[in-house]
């Protein structure tokens, strides 16, 4: 081998060692390395913004109230004046049952009301009248009838008139007494508040009332708006026989529009009357519109576990209809400046100490923790972080608390 070469051999051998060297302690770190700082674990930061918290439910369009129309009597069908979906003024036509027979009722019960108004009218300027002059004419017969006995008594006492004389004096004293009794209660009887009157009177009202009935008979063949409103369903069409009690159409009286919804009694805390929600029909999901908490039901489903809430519809969009399934979100919490980690890094958050994972320092700290609204798979933290710390998920396997650890964003 030539000097030459065998020199440069010689050169080549230190640089071979120093690398050697380096890789050997590159492999002695990296061995020792999950020694020293502890294996690496996936963390995610705490940060700080704005919240909303917020309960969503599905629930339906509902007005305020309902009117179920039924008929009060039998009848058939002869006109159905609406249908589904029309807005109808109060007062309005709906449905007209056959009204013969009570038109006829009507006629009745008015001649009969005439005949008892003409009895009455005939008691005060005839009979009234004849009972007086019935009077004054039996009083004068009296006056007469007891002048004559007088005087027959006088003149049978002196002998001049027999005792037969004077028992017809007598008889025809106490005929003229008897017909004027009969004359004055005929006269009281027809005079206002007497017993003839009276029942004149009362026959007048009685056909007053019997047409008053029979007007309301035929009124029920004519079933009307009573309230302005929209029609919800249409069960009957011309035809069909109404039967007392049945429905026949449903109305939803104009008013305020409500979304009925059922919510989780567990979130019942978290709702207040005047809450702000947003709300879009399933039929039109891009379209939103405004909606506020107005009523909360004192009592809790024992079956479903839930709890009836309404909200008013200050301006509800014209496409809403009664019975649409409407999705909500009723904000219950705002904090513009909040502190929040994802909520599967909060252990126990259901108990009384919630806890988390805090990377400080290169090892791992439980850290107890004070919580706050929830929104969006998020919880605010109230005490026990500062923005920026690093916390290990609840769902990441890491070492017990003490232990050295490496952190990884996740």
């Amino acid at each position: 081998m030539p000097l030459t070469k065998t020199f440069g051999l010689f050169r080549t051998r230190p640089r071979l060692t120093a690398a050697v060297g380096i890789a050997f302690l590159a492999l002695a770190a990296t061995i020792a390395a999950p020694r020293l700082l502890g294996p690496k674990i996936v963390v995610v930061t705490a940060t700080q913004g704005e919240l909303l918290q917020s309960v969503v439910a599905s629930g339906k369009v509902r007005s305020p109230q309902r009117v179920d129309l039924a008929s009060q009597i039998s009848g058939r069908v002869t006109q159905v004046a609406v249908r589904e979906g029309q807005n109808v003024a109060a007062g309005d036509l709906l449905i007209q049952l056959d009204d013969a027979e009570w038109q006829a009722s009507v006629a009745q019960a008015a001649a009969s009301l005439v005949q008892s108004e003409t009895r009455l009218a005939q008691m005060r300027q005839l009979a009234q009248p004849l009972a007086e002059q019935a009077q004054l004419q039996a009083d004068a017969n009296l006056a007469q009838a007891r002048r004559n006995f007088e005087r027959t008594r006088d003149l049978a006492a002196k002998g001049f008139f027999s005792k037969n004389q004077l028992d017809d004096a007598q008889r025809n004293l106490d005929v003229a007494e008897s017909q004027y009794k009969s004359t004055q209660l005929q006269l009281r009887s027809n005079q206002a508040g007497g017993s003839d009157y009276r029942l004149a009177a009362a026959a007048v009202d009685q056909a007053r009332a019997s047409l008053a009935l029979a007007r309301s008979k035929l009124d029920y063949t004519r079933m009307t708006a009573p309230v302005a409103g929209t029609v919800l369903t249409r069960l009957v069409e011309p035809g069909h026989t109404a039967q007392p009690g049945k429905i026949l159409m449903t109305l939803s009286p104009a008013g305020e529009t409500e979304l009925l919804v059922q919510i989780d009694e567990k979130n019942l805390g978290l709702l207040k009357l005047g809450q702000k929600a947003q709300a879009s029909a399933d039929a039109y999901p891009d379209r939103r519109f405004a909606a506020e908490i107005n009523f909360i039901s004192p009592a809790v489903d024992p079956l479903r576990g839930s709890v009836e809430v309404r909200l008013r519809v200050p301006e509800p969009p014209d496409y809403l209809r009664q019975e649409m399934t409407v999705s909500i979100d009723i904000e219950t919490a705002r904090h513009a400046n909040a502190l929040t980690v994802p909520a599967d890094t909060v252990r126990d958050a259901g108990g009384r100490q919630p806890w988390v994972l805090v990377v400080r320092d290169g090892s791992l700290q439980r850290q107890e923790v004070d919580l706050g609204a929830r929104s969006d798979g998020r919880i605010e933290i109230r005490r026990g972080l500062a923005a920026g710390e690093q916390i290990v998920p609840a769902s990441q396997p890491a070492p017990p608390p003490g232990s050295r650890v490496r952190a990884i964003a996740g």
